[in-house]
């Protein structure tokens, strides 16, 4: 298990994109292919949306002063 990253953090692609913010870490629950990565959630406008992200690809979120 990862632990890289903990539930509640704020975590953004490396290639752009809004800030997510840290769900889980799936193992067994995600869909195959998306196991072992993070499950992140954020806001389009006024609707939740959520995906799976390979650890790699995420970086926390730093806000700018």
């Amino acid at each position: 298990m990862s632990d890289k990253y903990k539930p509640g953090e704020k975590v953004v692609l490396k290639s752009g994109g809004p800030v997510m913010t840290v769900h889980s870490f799936e193992t067994n629950q995600a869909p195959i292919g998306y196991r072992n990565s993070y499950r992140c959630q954020w806001f389009a406008g006024k609707k939740l949306e959520s995906g799976f992200f390979a650890e790699e690809s995420l970086e926390i979120h730093i806000p700018k002063p």
